[in-house]
Parts: structure tokens; C-alpha cells; sequence
């Protein structure tokens, strides 16, 4: 049991699980995303005293503080009980993709030159990291959701609005990727 917990999971164990959330979600009234559980801690927190924003009932919003107090704890359980030895698997492409920019592969989820306390003093540190989170901040705002509220519950649910965020998020990622990254690195 450990060792199928521990490797990544297929399409049809995790795509079917997934889909078990959302009906369970639909049917209890509920729709999923993260990006809303900041709005009721900031509102538990008492920002709805100040921004008429957080002023709403965050009590009904408490379960989805437990799916991502739980999605952090599964997190905290999988990297220190349930490691993967296996380095993580990408196309040869990317990785000399990643190395014409100065970017290594070590077979872990996050490159160090981005995503570590020492790149945070570079400029470029500086700006994917504090710069990049501001952004992807702001247009989850603007948006109404973030990319797993809309892609996942919003599309489930035949939302226009989620069809027309994923579209740009989409859009948003294929421009990072292709014209800002190559000029920031």
C-alpha cells in the first residue's frame, strides 16, 4: 500500500477521484477552489470590519478550510513518509530547454535558481518570485477563481466565465513561457 501511495498516480485512479470530489461538491451545494479560503481567513481575521469585500459569512465557507488544511497536511505527509526516490520525469527537450537559460535539472519539482532564498536577492529571483506572486494574485482576483476553481469546478459546472479565465490562463502561460521567460533569462 505504501509503495502505490508513494509513486504518482494514473489518469484513471486520479482523474475518477477527482470526479468523485466535484459530484460530491455539486451535490452538497459547494464549488471548489482554493483561492477563496484567503478570503475567509481574511475575514476571519476581521478585515470585514474595514473592506466590504470580507464582510460575508466565512462559517459557511468552513469546509473549504478544511480541504485545504487537509491538501496541506497530505502535502507535509507525502514529502517527509511517502518520498518518491524516482526523479521527476520530463522530456529531454525541456531540460535542454531549461539549461539554454541557464536553468539546471536536478529531477525535483522546483529548479533552486528560481525558487530558493539566495536567487530571492537576484533581480530576476526577485522579480519571478515576488513580482510573479503579485501577478498571479491580482489575476486570480480578477478572474473571480484561480486556476483549479475554474478548470476543475467552474468548467464541471458549464460556467461561461470559467471557459473565458482558462482560455486566458492558457493564453497568460503559453506568453510566459514563450516570450517573457526567454527575456527574463
Amino acid at each position: 500500500m505504501i509503495h502505490f501511495l508513494s509513486q504518482p498516480w494514473p489518469w484513471y485512479v486520479s482523474g475518477p477521484m477527482i470526479s468523485l470530489v466535484m459530484l460530491l461538491l455539486l451535490w452538497a451545494g459547494g464549488q471548489f477552489g482554493v483561492s477563496s479560503t484567503l478570503r475567509s481567513v481574511c475575514a476571519i481575521g476581521g478585515a470585514g470590519k474595514r473592506i466590504k469585500f470580507f464582510d460575508y459569512d466565512w462559517k459557511s465557507q468552513v469546509w473549504n478550510l478544511v480541504f485545504v488544511a487537509g491538501a496541506v497536511i497530505g502535502g507535509f505527509i507525502a514529502h517527509h513518509w511517502l518520498p518518491n526516490p524516482e526523479p521527476l520525469a520530463i522530456s529531454e527537450s525541456t531540460v535542454s530547454d531549461l539549461a539554454q537559460l541557464g536553468i539546471s535539472f536536478d529531477g525535483g519539482l522546483m529548479p533552486m535558481e528560481l525558487f530558493s532564498w539566495s536567487s530571492l536577492a537576484t533581480l530576476k529571483g526577485f522579480l519571478v518570485i515576488v513580482i510573479g506572486g503579485f501577478l498571479v494574485g491580482f489575476g486570480t482576483r480578477y478572474a473571480g477563481g484561480c486556476t483549479s476553481g475554474h478548470a476543475i469546478s467552474g468548467l464541471s459546472n458549464l460556467q461561461i466565465p470559467s471557459l473565458i479565465a482558462v482560455i486566458g490562463f492558457f493564453i497568460g502561460g503559453l506568453i510566459m513561457t514563450f516570450l517573457l521567460f526567454p527575456l527574463i533569462f
